[in-house]
């Protein structure tokens, strides 16, 4: 799904739009720059420190010094990294701590749609709890479209806004969190999904 957001993979029917309007697949390097994306594992460079992980893309685009610095101080200061860890390479990060820098990188660009690929799986419970709290506060900073894939109904209810369950690549539920919360509001997140499964099932 997030490689067709991107362009990254073609629909075999139908159309992908973004911003507006159908995807420009001549233009993908152009439209890209409006777009984060995190994948699961965090995909960061092994021979590159974190600091460097972080700032590639903008580097690439040409940002100047002082503005990568800006910026990452300001994305530090939001993940809750310590600048000391910037020298780092990713073997010398926690795995939060990697998927900290993960989603500074997503966002170092200020972009307008951030794509999510499972980016918490792999993580602890309790650093992810801290990690959900730290990306809403970054949301709320920086408003941002977050396109979140996960199997984790629990994360999907804390950070959607809107729930779309698929199956073989077929939309089967397509709802705002607030009407499945308040149709079975006793039910916890994994029951919730599991009281989806009949809507889902052909």
């Amino acid at each position: 799904m997030l490689k067709l957001c991107n362009g990254l993979l073609r629909p075999d029917g139908g159309e992908v739009r973004a911003f507006g309007e159908p995807l420009d697949y001549q233009r993908l390097a152009e439209i890209r720059q409006r777009m984060g994306y995190a994948v699961q594992g965090t995909g960061l460079f092994p021979h590159l420190s974190a600091a460097d992980n972080i700032s590639i893309g903008a580097q690439v685009c040409g940002w100047s010094e002082p503005q990568l610095t800006t910026r990452m101080a300001e994305l530090l200061r939001l993940m809750h990294l310590d600048e000391t860890l910037l020298q780092r390479h990713p073997h010398e990060l926690s795995g939060g701590q990697q998927q900290r820098v993960g989603l500074c990188r997503a966002m170092m660009p200020r972009p307008e749609v951030l794509l999510l690929d499972e980016p918490f799986a792999a993580i602890d419970p309790i650093p992810r709890f801290d990690i959900h709290q730290q990306l809403q506060q970054l949301l709320v900073a920086e408003p941002v479209t977050l396109v979140l894939v996960t199997h984790d109904m629990r994360e999907a209810m804390l950070l959607a806004q809107q729930i779309v369950v698929m199956d073989k690549g077929k939309v089967r539920v397509n709802e705002a969190t607030a009407t499945l919360r308040a149709q079975q509001p006793d039910l916890e997140p994994e029951a919730l999904l599991q009281s989806l499964m009949p809507k889902v099932m052909p």
